[in-house]
């Protein structure tokens, strides 16, 4: 019997499969799979996104004024070359569907964010893998790996899973070495995670360029990953087309006055990166003490560190170690890191578990 088929290039996506909150038999855990905000949200967010509740019947602003005039108002960017999104991953999607097609190719690196060759193949487009330099951007391999079909390149910077951060002059190198018919797109996912002095200088480009957009988020240091919302910056033509595809009234109003709400919070804000590099760094030295067993910590900028496993010790079965002890990380075998688990800085009791659950795993092997 007939029956609608889907195109080609859609049955080769794997989904996107999120971080496990739960065990295999049903057990909440401590979650450190999702990168989420250990001190959850701002009052004032929280606050703003029950007090839309009063209205509930009303379409939201579908182009999200007030948001976007914030958002100009705390980075000193024009509102008129803003996007909003359904998280920062949809405006991915926006940027891609609207440059690529069927025969381009999306450009971006290795053990990269995993949307990207979601966003590419979702348009029929050939998602490029460029090799990276000891799990961090190679803007060199990038730069070869760039053809005539090449539409869209993506780079997450911190990147995501990795935690490794591209500097500014790199940035800046890749950009000037790409044509200029090459959307680059900067994921900045985490990028309030870094020092001042890190800056990568993602906005200039975009403000100045016509082939550069920069994306964040409100789902991490904001603690707003349920209320979905992320939001984009880049020339007005490219922002222009990317609108013309955007899904009208896609972020509720209880998001949008959440976010303006959060961008107000800056002691939130200041007190969540204080908390994560305080227990980033311990976490690192944790795991670098622990290199005789085979540990190995990814330099991270980000929420999370990639913990690789190159001894005794499996990922997997620290994995499953872990969740046995009530603890959900990320392992990745999907996407090329079979020996390596992603684990979020949470709560300092969660992060000194962990370690501890570490060490206990590496004695019972004798590592």
């Amino acid at each position: 019997m007939n029956a609608p088929a889907p195109k080609p290039w859609i049955d080769a996506i794997a989904p996107y499969v999120p971080g496990r909150s739960t065990s295999d038999d049903g057990r909440p855990m401590t979650k450190l799979s999702s990168n989420e905000n250990p001190l959850g949200t701002s009052p004032a967010a929280r606050a703003a996104f029950a007090s839309a509740a009063a209205a509930l019947e009303i379409y939201p602003d579908g182009s999200a004024i007030a948001l976007r005039d914030a958002i100009g108002a705390h980075y000193g960017l024009e509102p008129d070359r803003l996007i909003h999104g359904t998280g920062s991953d949809e405006v991915l999607h926006l940027a891609t569907g609207a440059f690529a097609g069927v025969g381009d190719e999306v450009l971006y690196v290795r053990y990269g964010f995993s949307v990207y060759p979601i966003a590419a193949r979702r348009v029929g487009a050939v998602p490029v893998e460029a090799p990276d330099s000891d799990y961090a951007t190679d803007v060199d391999a990038l730069l070869a790996a760039v053809t005539a079909k090449t539409r869209v390149v993506f780079v997450a910077n911190p990147n995501n899973p990795t935690g490794t951060y591209t500097s500014r002059a790199e940035l800046a190198r890749l950009h000037a070495g790409l044509p200029k018919d090459c959307l680059l797109v900067v994921d900045q996912a985490y990028t309030e995670y870094l020092d001042p002095e890190d800056e990568d200088g993602g906005l200039a480009l975009a403000r100045t360029e016509p082939n550069v957009i920069v994306t964040r988020t409100f789902s991490k240091i904001f603690g707003l990953a349920a209320g979905r919302i992320g939001w984009g910056y880049g020339p007005a033509p490219v922002i222009e087309a990317m609108q013309r595809i955007r899904a009208p009234f896609n972020v509720a109003t209880g998001g949008l006055d959440a976010a303006i709400a959060a961008l107000g919070d800056t002691e939130f804000v200041a007190r969540s990166k204080a908390h994560n590099d305080r227990w980033r760094g311990w976490f690192v030295d944790q795991i670098t003490g622990l290199g005789n067993a085979g540990l190995r910590a990814v330099p991270s900028k980000a929420n999370f560190v990639l913990v690789l496993f190159e001894g005794a010790l499996s990922a997997e079965t620290a994995y499953k170690g872990l969740m046995e002890r009530g603890y959900a990380t990320r392992w990745l075998p999907g996407q090329g890191l079979p020996h390596a688990l992603r684990i979020t800085i949470g709560e300092e009791a969660a992060m000194r578990a962990v370690i501890a659950g570490l060490r206990e795993m590496i004695g019972e092997i004798g590592a």
